[in-house]
Protein backbone atom coordinates (compact mmCIF):
# COMPACT_ATOMS: atom_id res chain seq x y z
CA UNK A 1 0.00 0.00 0.00
CA UNK A 2 1.37 3.39 -1.02
CA UNK A 3 0.44 6.23 1.32
CA UNK A 4 1.12 9.79 0.22
CA UNK A 5 1.98 12.46 2.76
CA UNK A 6 1.49 16.19 2.49
CA UNK A 7 2.74 19.01 4.66
CA UNK A 8 0.04 21.29 6.05
CA UNK A 9 0.14 24.99 6.98
CA UNK A 10 0.53 23.77 10.57
CA UNK A 11 4.17 22.61 10.91
CA UNK A 12 3.20 20.18 13.69
CA UNK A 13 0.55 18.42 11.54
CA UNK A 14 0.97 16.11 8.55
CA UNK A 15 -1.71 14.78 6.22
CA UNK A 16 -1.62 11.09 5.24
CA UNK A 17 -3.50 10.04 2.06
CA UNK A 18 -3.88 6.24 1.81
CA UNK A 19 -5.59 6.35 -1.61
CA UNK A 20 -8.77 4.81 -0.21
CA UNK A 21 -11.69 5.88 1.95
CA UNK A 22 -10.99 6.42 5.64
CA UNK A 23 -14.44 7.55 6.85
CA UNK A 24 -15.90 7.72 3.33
CA UNK A 25 -19.04 9.49 2.12
CA UNK A 26 -22.40 10.03 3.79
CA UNK A 27 -25.83 9.14 2.37
CA UNK A 28 -25.86 12.36 0.30
CA UNK A 29 -22.51 11.55 -1.32
CA UNK A 30 -20.77 14.30 0.70
CA UNK A 31 -17.56 13.61 2.66
CA UNK A 32 -18.54 12.41 6.13
CA UNK A 33 -17.91 14.79 9.00
CA UNK A 34 -14.48 14.00 10.36
CA UNK A 35 -13.65 12.83 13.85
CA UNK A 36 -11.15 14.72 15.98
CA UNK A 37 -9.27 12.84 18.68
CA UNK A 38 -7.27 15.41 20.67
CA UNK A 39 -6.07 12.83 23.23
CA UNK A 40 -5.59 9.07 23.56
CA UNK A 41 -8.48 9.03 26.07
CA UNK A 42 -10.82 10.49 23.44
CA UNK A 43 -9.85 7.84 20.87
CA UNK A 44 -11.94 5.00 22.32
CA UNK A 45 -14.32 5.08 19.35
CA UNK A 46 -11.57 4.51 16.77
CA UNK A 47 -9.21 1.53 16.72
CA UNK A 48 -7.18 3.36 14.02
CA UNK A 49 -6.72 6.47 16.17
CA UNK A 50 -5.77 4.26 19.14
CA UNK A 51 -3.12 2.51 17.02
CA UNK A 52 -1.61 5.84 15.92
CA UNK A 53 -1.52 7.16 19.50
CA UNK A 54 0.74 4.21 20.41
CA UNK A 55 3.56 5.97 18.53
CA UNK A 56 5.60 8.24 20.77
CA UNK A 57 5.18 11.91 19.96
CA UNK A 58 1.61 11.74 18.57
CA UNK A 59 -0.47 14.50 20.18
CA UNK A 60 -3.74 14.27 18.21
CA UNK A 61 -5.36 12.38 15.34
CA UNK A 62 -8.01 13.60 12.92
CA UNK A 63 -9.84 11.20 10.60
CA UNK A 64 -11.33 12.68 7.41
CA UNK A 65 -13.27 11.16 4.53
CA UNK A 66 -10.13 10.03 2.66
CA UNK A 67 -7.23 11.23 4.82
CA UNK A 68 -5.72 11.11 8.29
CA UNK A 69 -4.04 14.12 9.89
CA UNK A 70 -1.59 13.51 12.72
CA UNK A 71 -0.33 16.32 14.96
CA UNK A 72 2.95 15.68 16.76
CA UNK A 73 4.67 17.14 19.79
CA UNK A 74 6.85 20.14 18.95
CA UNK A 75 9.98 18.48 20.35
CA UNK A 76 9.62 15.48 18.01
CA UNK A 77 10.97 15.56 14.42
CA UNK A 78 8.83 14.18 11.57
CA UNK A 79 11.74 12.11 10.27
CA UNK A 80 11.69 10.15 13.56
CA UNK A 81 7.99 9.24 13.65
CA UNK A 82 6.81 9.40 10.03
CA UNK A 83 8.03 5.84 9.14
CA UNK A 84 6.25 4.38 12.19
CA UNK A 85 3.05 6.28 11.33
CA UNK A 86 3.14 5.08 7.71
CA UNK A 87 3.69 1.50 8.87
CA UNK A 88 0.88 1.58 11.45
CA UNK A 89 -1.54 3.17 8.97
CA UNK A 90 -0.70 0.71 6.18
CA UNK A 91 -0.94 -2.32 8.49
CA UNK A 92 -4.26 -1.18 9.91
CA UNK A 93 -5.91 -0.44 6.56
CA UNK A 94 -4.53 -3.62 4.95
CA UNK A 95 -6.08 -5.69 7.76
CA UNK A 96 -9.53 -4.34 6.83
CA UNK A 97 -10.44 -3.53 10.43
CA UNK A 98 -13.21 -0.91 10.71
CA UNK A 99 -11.79 2.56 11.33
CA UNK A 100 -14.59 3.42 13.79
CA UNK A 101 -16.07 1.11 16.44
CA UNK A 102 -19.81 1.14 15.67
CA UNK A 103 -20.71 0.41 19.32
CA UNK A 104 -18.44 2.98 20.95
CA UNK A 105 -19.65 6.46 21.75
CA UNK A 106 -18.18 8.93 19.31
CA UNK A 107 -17.21 12.45 20.25
CA UNK A 108 -19.71 15.09 19.16
CA UNK A 109 -18.02 16.54 16.10
CA UNK A 110 -21.29 17.35 14.38
CA UNK A 111 -23.23 20.57 14.54
CA UNK A 112 -24.01 21.72 18.08
CA UNK A 113 -27.39 22.98 16.87
CA UNK A 114 -29.56 21.45 14.19
CA UNK A 115 -31.64 23.28 11.60
CA UNK A 116 -34.70 22.38 13.68
CA UNK A 117 -33.43 24.77 16.38
CA UNK A 118 -34.06 27.71 14.03
CA UNK A 119 -37.32 29.04 12.63
CA UNK A 120 -38.39 31.19 9.69
CA UNK A 121 -35.81 33.66 8.41
CA UNK A 122 -33.17 32.46 10.90
CA UNK A 123 -33.47 28.93 9.51
CA UNK A 124 -32.96 30.21 5.94
CA UNK A 125 -29.85 32.12 7.06
CA UNK A 126 -28.41 29.01 8.77
CA UNK A 127 -29.15 26.88 5.68
CA UNK A 128 -27.17 29.40 3.57
CA UNK A 129 -24.26 29.41 6.06
CA UNK A 130 -24.09 25.60 6.22
CA UNK A 131 -24.29 25.31 2.41
CA UNK A 132 -21.43 27.80 1.94
CA UNK A 133 -19.28 26.05 4.53
CA UNK A 134 -19.95 22.59 3.04
CA UNK A 135 -19.34 23.60 -0.60
CA UNK A 136 -16.67 26.31 -0.37
CA UNK A 137 -14.84 26.02 2.94
CA UNK A 138 -14.64 22.34 3.89
CA UNK A 139 -13.12 21.14 0.56
CA UNK A 140 -10.43 23.83 0.79
CA UNK A 141 -9.44 23.11 4.39
CA UNK A 142 -9.60 19.34 3.77
CA UNK A 143 -6.86 19.90 1.19
CA UNK A 144 -4.76 21.23 4.10
CA UNK A 145 -5.57 18.26 6.34
CA UNK A 146 -8.26 19.91 8.45
CA UNK A 147 -11.95 20.55 8.73
CA UNK A 148 -14.21 23.39 9.81
CA UNK A 149 -17.67 22.55 11.11
CA UNK A 150 -20.67 24.82 11.73
CA UNK A 151 -21.65 24.86 15.41
CA UNK A 152 -24.10 27.71 15.98
CA UNK A 153 -25.50 30.99 14.67
CA UNK A 154 -26.57 33.73 17.06
CA UNK A 155 -29.25 35.71 15.16
CA UNK A 156 -29.31 38.56 17.71
CA UNK A 157 -25.60 39.38 17.30
CA UNK A 158 -24.92 37.94 13.83
CA UNK A 159 -22.04 35.78 15.13
CA UNK A 160 -21.31 32.40 13.51
CA UNK A 161 -19.48 29.85 15.67
CA UNK A 162 -17.29 27.28 13.90
CA UNK A 163 -15.15 24.41 15.23
CA UNK A 164 -11.70 23.78 13.71
CA UNK A 165 -10.30 20.25 13.56
CA UNK A 166 -7.22 18.40 12.33
CA UNK A 167 -4.42 20.59 11.02
CA UNK A 168 -6.64 23.68 11.46
CA UNK A 169 -6.69 23.30 15.23
CA UNK A 170 -3.71 25.15 16.63
CA UNK A 171 -2.44 26.20 13.19
CA UNK A 172 -0.73 29.61 13.22
CA UNK A 173 -2.57 30.68 10.05
CA UNK A 174 -6.03 29.42 11.11
CA UNK A 175 -7.04 32.74 12.69
CA UNK A 176 -6.26 34.54 9.45
CA UNK A 177 -8.18 31.90 7.46
CA UNK A 178 -11.14 32.27 9.80
CA UNK A 179 -11.24 36.07 9.81
CA UNK A 180 -9.90 37.11 6.40
CA UNK A 181 -11.27 34.19 4.42
CA UNK A 182 -14.37 32.61 5.90
CA UNK A 183 -15.75 35.66 7.70
CA UNK A 184 -15.42 37.86 4.60
CA UNK A 185 -17.03 35.24 2.38
CA UNK A 186 -19.98 34.66 4.73
CA UNK A 187 -20.53 38.41 5.19
CA UNK A 188 -20.53 38.84 1.40
CA UNK A 189 -23.14 36.15 0.71
CA UNK A 190 -25.11 36.39 3.97
CA UNK A 191 -25.44 40.06 5.04
CA UNK A 192 -26.86 39.01 8.43
CA UNK A 193 -23.44 37.59 9.43
CA UNK A 194 -21.42 40.11 11.44
CA UNK A 195 -18.45 37.99 12.54
CA UNK A 196 -17.10 34.44 12.81
CA UNK A 197 -15.64 32.96 15.99
CA UNK A 198 -13.85 29.66 16.67
CA UNK A 199 -15.09 27.37 19.42
CA UNK A 200 -13.52 24.24 20.86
Amino acid sequence: MFIQTEDTPNPQSMKFLPGQAVLGLDDRGQPKLGHDFPTLESAGASPLAQALFQIDGVMSVYLGADFVTVTKAEAVEWMHIKPALLGALADFLAAGTPVMDENAETPNDGPATSLDDYEGEDREIVEQIVELIDTRVRPAVAADGGDIVFKHFEPRTGVVFLAMHGACAGCPSSTMTLKAGIENMLKHYVPEVVSVEAVA
